[in-house]
C-alpha cells in the first residue's frame, strides 16, 4: 500500500504539467516528499536539490496531515506537531522552511479558526 501512495506525486505531476499556468508549482507537486536528508521520493533529492516550492509544501503537508483525521490515523494536537515538525529542522525539512513556519504558527496563522 505504502508503495502504492509513493505513485502520487508522479501522477500529480504528469496531471499538472501541461498546464503553463502551473509550471511554478508542479515541482513541488512532484518533489513535495523529498526530504532534506535524502531520504525522500521520488527521486531521492537532498538538500538544495529539492525545489524551494517542494520544501514548502513539504512542511505545510505534514502539518496539515497530522493535524486533521486520516482514514488510518487519528489528528494530532497541534502543538505536539509543531514541535515534531521543529525536531526535523535539517533532517527532514529545510531550516529555513522550519523557521518560517514556527513564526507563522507562533503568529496564529495556523489555526483556520483565526481567518
Amino acid at each position: 500500500e505504502f508503495d502504492h501512495m509513493k505513485l502520487h506525486p508522479g501522477i500529480g505531476y504528469k496531471i499538472l504539467e501541461p498546464i503553463k499556468e502551473l509550471k511554478e508549482v508542479v515541482n513541488g507537486v512532484k518533489y513535495h516528499h523529498e526530504k532534506w536528508d535524502g531520504s525522500g521520493y521520488p527521486e531521492g533529492l537532498k538538500g538544495e536539490e529539492i525545489p524551494m516550492i517542494a520544501r514548502i509544501i513539504s512542511v505545510a503537508d505534514t502539518y496539515d496531515a497530522m493535524t486533521t483525521n486520516r482514514p488510518y490515523q487519528n489528528a494530532m494536537k497541534p502543538d505536539y506537531v509543531k514541535e515534531k515538525i521543529r525536531g526535523f529542522a535539517g533532517i527532514r525539512y529545510d531550516r529555513k522552511i522550519v523557521n518560517a513556519f514556527l513564526k507563522a504558527y507562533e503568529a496564529g496563522r495556523m489555526d483556520p479558526r483565526a481567518q
